[in-house]
């Protein structure tokens, strides 16, 4: 099975549990979704270049880097014929820590269930992403310690119904849960007053780092 893989790069994880450490990006071509903020459309168009490479051309990437980390991102990886396949040869050798991107809309009970699973970045869709009634709910039955829940926020109205949904599945007790804002659309300070009037406890604010040390639409980092 060959993957369409449309950027590999080592740099540092902008976001998430593994903020600010070394990651082995892998970028998949594809996306079923089309969010308002998205920032790689690029990725998703039909006439995107891009790399064949099978599951060891992928683990011999990684291998030569010594890069711990690695982020298989996208577009969508889920999506991606023989994913399953990539994740079981990974899986094995465990001096890798392994996350998935995914966009909420793709369950991940089957891949949860691989022998030393890799560990999701799922994001919830928020109203301004116009994509929310595609987010698939079953997925915060799968969801773990080593997981992580991201709601994107470029309004009040997104962070009122980011704060329903961590409310009504409990998720700062199943998961790591995080709000980042999009870029541009609201200010830091907004969001942490409402953090502070909501007492969200255990919800972490983060920024994307890589957006701060590089230029905003730059690749490869």
């Amino acid at each position: 099975m060959n993957f369409k893989v449309v950027e590999k790069f080592v740099s540092i994880n902008g976001e998430g549990r593994l903020c600010g450490q070394l990651a082995v990006f892998i970028r998949f071509a594809g996306c079923n979704l089309n969010c308002s903020y998205c920032d790689t459309t690029w990725a998703n168009e039909k006439n995107v270049s891009y790399d064949l490479m099978s599951c060891h051309d992928i683990y011999e990437y990684i291998k030569s880097t010594k890069v711990r980390n690695i982020t298989l991102t996208g577009g969508e990886p889920l999506l991606q014929e023989g994913i399953i396949g990539l994740l079981e040869l990974l899986s094995q050798d465990n001096k890798l820590d392994v996350e998935i991107e995914t966009n909420g809309s793709v369950l991940i009970d089957k891949f949860s269930t691989i022998e030393n699973p890799p560990s999701f970045t799922m994001d919830y869709k928020l109203p301004s992403s116009n994509m929310e009634d595609k987010m698939s709910l079953q997925n915060f039955k799968y969801l773990t310690k080593r997981d992580t829940v991201k709601f994107v926020s470029g309004s009040i109205e997104d962070l009122q119904k980011a704060k329903y949904i961590i409310d009504k599945y409990s998720l700062v007790d199943k998961t790591n849960v995080y709000i980042s804002p999009v870029f541009g659309k609201i200010n830091m300070d907004d969001i942490v007053e409402f953090m502070k009037k909501n007492n969200m406890n255990k919800v972490n604010l983060q920024i994307q780092l890589h957006k701060v040390i590089w230029e905003v639409n730059k690749r490869g980092v």
